[in-house]
């Protein structure tokens, strides 16, 4: 057996190096977003989230105040490329200035993750590429997916401003960068947003937008899923005035059949199975009864789920990586147990990279024909944002925070009000290299551990995660319930202080907890690699 268990052991290796070489712009599809409206969840939230499983972007998270800006001034626009390789950093992008845009007079406080997530007035964003037509690609624009996001939390408070907002600065500037959703939730509403560009050397953009009804679920796993649009229908769709005649224009429509967004623009998504697998993974978990099949080319945009969506379930979501489901990646791994019954190898990762499960000849694998489970390696961070009608701004707009692989990570709570975070949040561990100063560098190792024998360290990992992240849940309502007392009394500075303060222990209690874990896993299962 030393000779398989060596090669597996090579094989799992390689996923903590491809860390530093994985290329999400020739991959394409790198996130996933679940959303969730108001009456579909259990405590009446509006729930957006997102995973950046791109593994280039910065890994920190930091607090941009609110400011007051004078006439006369711009804001830059900037486009993302790989950044030159330095000894002692991780690959990761650099931004490049391509432009200014004039400035509004006032803009909101929000939490500046490398997608920004979610701003003081509870507008929440989450993103998830799809790509498109690769002919519709144009660099003569000036706003990028990033970008987008930044303005919208800077100068929006509800969903439907933003998706206005964003049609009026990208029909005057220009989207430079691949099809993309935005999943725009605030405290009523949720919408899912797809963009594309005009086409090569145009500036402009083609895009749609679909409501989520209040009682339904949604996802978007890196394909487009707008499909019909009923414009008359104001509360549920929006989309630019070329929606149409840009399909026809090019042949993709023929103006008599019934149009259908995602085909006319993205119809290559529709057939990936990395992508389709995820949203009937999604559906299946909160509405099992539907009993959709997972080999279904479309899904219906929302689904009613069975039960009411806790906080609890969304964290489960997405840790998940298909286990105990036809599409297990570990399934084929298997060795014999004391009884001689063939049972899943501890050291069977369910995040090896295609070539590893062809190695092994394991069906599936991260590319257009294969596998990719909801949880995955390569992801920089998550966040699950919960925007509460039934509370004020303040204590409302709550981001669950995650860093790097969601499976081997626990989410903290950071109130998107807080006046400061942890240092460790704060610090770019793409930048620093491997460092304690940096929060992300001990959950990558963590993670990057598991893979090595994940059906063992798996365990050890979930008993630490588990209680620590239902304290803070079960926590995090005894606090904001103080919170609210102070804003009810005027103290709103000293409820701010308050929320702040549990945000930063929570933060620092993870990161120390993840060290911690680390050091136990090394010294646990030395030997046994």
């Amino acid at each position: 057996m030393k000779p398989l268990f060596t090669l597996l052991f090579l094989a799992a290796v390689s996923v903590a190096v491809a860390q530093t070489d994985y290329d999400p712009m020739t991959e394409g599809m790198e996130c996933t977003s679940i959303t969730i409206g108001k009456k579909a969840s259990a405590d009446g939230s509006v729930m957006t989230s997102h995973t950046d499983d791109s593994h280039r972007s910065r890994t920190n998270i930091m607090v941009e105040p609110a400011m007051d800006h004078q006439a006369g001034e711009t804001e830059g626009m900037y486009w993302r490329r790989w950044a030159k390789k330095v000894p002692g950093q991780m690959a990761r992008y650099e931004n490049i200035l391509i432009g200014e845009i004039p400035q509004v007079a006032h803009t909101y406080q929000f939490l500046n993750t490398a997608y920004p997530c979610v701003n003081e007035k509870q507008l929440a964003i989450g993103e998830s590429t799809f790509g498109g037509r690769s002919e519709l690609k144009s660099d003569s624009g000036l706003i990028e997916c990033q970008t987008l996001c930044r303005l919208m939390v800077q100068r929006c408070t509800t969903a439907r401003q933003a998706i206005r907002m964003a049609g009026e600065l990208l029909k005057e500037y220009g989207w430079r960068d691949a099809g993309e959703c935005l999943t725009i939730a605030d405290k009523n509403e949720v919408w899912h947003l797809e963009i594309l560009g005009p086409g090569k050397d145009k500036r402009g953009a083609v895009w749609a937008a679909q409501r989520v009804p209040d009682d339904h679920v949604a996802v978007n796993a890196n394909a487009s899923t707008i499909r019909e649009i009923n414009l008359k229908d104001k509360d549920y769709y929006m989309a630019s005035d070329n929606v149409y005649s840009l399909a026809k224009e090019n042949g993709w429509w023929d103006g008599k059949s019934t149009f259908q967004f995602a085909y006319a623009y993205a119809p290559q998504t529709r057939t990936m199975i990395a992508c389709r697998r995820r949203e009937w993974r999604v559906f299946d978990l909160l509405a099992p009864s539907l009993k959709l099949d997972p080999n279904a080319e479309n899904y219906p945009f929302s689904v009613k789920p069975d039960t009411l969506v806790t906080i609890e379930k969304m964290m489960s979501i997405f840790k998940d990586y298909y286990e105990g489901t036809p599409y297990d990646m570990r399934k084929t791994l298997t060795v014999a147990n004391k009884e001689g019954k063939q049972v899943i190898s501890p050291m069977a990762n369910p995040f090896m990279k295609a070539d590893e499960l062809k190695l092994h000849r394991i069906n599936g694998g991260w590319n257009e024909l294969g596998e990719r489970n909801i949880a995955v390696h390569f992801t920089v961070y998550g966040t699950i944002i919960q925007c509460r009608a039934d509370l004020p701004d303040e204590v409302g707009a709550l981001c669950w925070f995650a860093l790097d692989n969601v499976a081997s990570s626990i989410y903290v709570p950071i109130y998107a009000n807080v006046t400061d975070l942890p240092t460790t949040y704060k610090t770019d561990g793409r930048m620093t290299g491997f460092s304690k100063e940096a929060a992300w560098w001990g959950f990558n190792r963590v993670g990057s551990l598991a893979c090595q024998r994940w059906g063992d360290m798996h365990i050890v990992i979930d008993k630490t995660w588990e209680p620590l992240e239902k304290q803070f849940i079960d926590e995090h309502k005894d606090v904001e319930q103080k919170a609210l007392q102070l804003l009810k009394s005027g103290n709103r500075q000293e409820a701010i202080r308050t929320l702040t303060d549990f945000t930063n222990r929570c933060g620092n209690t993870a990161v120390e907890t993840a060290w911690k874990l680390g050091d136990r896993i090394w010294t646990d299962f030395d030997g046994m690699w």
